[in-house]
């Protein structure tokens, strides 16, 4: 099941490390999972089994960078010293392929949190006819000022240091004013979730919390930045069903606000089936949150109308 890991060889020259939870039920799609920045695809596992007993084949893979991947040019917390996002791109393609030829003919919903749906829309957008329907979960496509001044930052620290070490710089201005932002918070870590035990468990998972290097927070910006472009939106499928969730106390994405944006932007670009949520209270890990049965059962319920006649 997904606590068995496998490994690909992607045309990108990873060796991928992936996971599968199999349909429980008749099988209605498959799920591809992309997971967020310093984390990896086993922390899905009771996502994976509650979409499991809806229909849905799970596939999920740590990005290069992260997890257990292999890279010969990506270490820890980079996705490749050139061409990240292109590499990213083929990694997701590689493992559709497997899904899609271990299971032919079902729709297939790509699935994304926080840097995961920052991958997610861009890698829809460059393959716009590889995915039937799209979920962004708890990302911000809407960095600002503030990102710029952050690309500068980055720009400075790579000529001065390269871009492959840490960007400690970098790290406070996210992470550390994310963390500062929960004014009751009992560790730095709290903003991902107001369930404790969550929250213990990624602090003492050694395959999270690492920081990101320069190449990496280059390759973020540029996602962040092009993903809601309206020539990108362009590309996507007009009735392609998207499905946006974000918390309204998740300083990451500015209290869910730019979760709303992002809605109505692809609405703008003529976009006809988008479904956008904001959790009451939930922080940024909405399935790790108080409430995720809550949140998972409203998902299923929409990837089964996404999915509804395609098969």
């Amino acid at each position: 099941m997904f606590g068995q890991v496998k490994t690909h060889q992607s045309p990108t020259g990873a060796s991928l490390s992936w996971r599968h939870f199999p349909a429980t039920t008749e099988a209605r799609g498959i799920l591809l999972v992309s997971h967020g920045l310093a984390e990896h695809s086993g922390r899905y596992a009771r996502f994976a089994e509650a979409m499991a007993g809806h229909g849905f084949h799970v596939y999920a893979h740590d990005h290069r960078g992260h997890g257990a991947t292999q890279a010969p040019d990506a270490q820890l917390g980079m996705f490749a010293s050139r061409d990240g996002l292109d590499k990213i791109f083929a990694d997701i393609r590689a493992v559709r392929e497997i899904a899609t030829t271990a299971h032919p003919g079902l729709p297939v919903i790509l699935f994304g949190h926080s840097m995961g749906g920052l991958i997610a829309l861009n890698a829809a957008e460059t393959d716009p006819g590889l995915y039937d329907a799209l979920a962004v979960w708890n990302s911000n496509f809407r960095p600002g000022l503030a990102g710029r001044g952050g690309q500068v930052i980055l720009k400075i620290e790579k000529a001065l240091k390269g871009s492959d070490v840490p960007s400690p710089l970098l790290t406070k201005l996210t992470f550390g004013m994310w963390g500062g932002a929960i004014k009751d918070r009992k560790t730095d870590l709290d903003w991902l979730s107001r369930d404790d035990a969550e929250v213990a468990k990624y602090a003492a998972d050694p395959l999270c919390g690492f920081d990101a290097t320069v190449s990496l927070w280059l390759d973020l910006f540029r996602l962040s930045f092009d993903g809601a472009r309206p020539d990108r939106l362009a590309r996507l499928r007009k009735n392609l069903p998207i499905h946006l969730v974000g918390g309204s106390a998740d300083p990451s994405t500015e209290m869910g606000n730019a979760v709303r944006w992002l809605g109505t932007k692809m609405e703008a670009a003529g976009l006809s089936d988008v479904s956008v949520t904001v959790y009451d209270g939930m922080r940024h890990e909405t399935l790790n949150e108080l409430g995720r049965d809550e949140a998972t059962a409203d998902f299923a319920a929409w990837c089964l109308r996404a999915v509804a006649g395609r098969r």
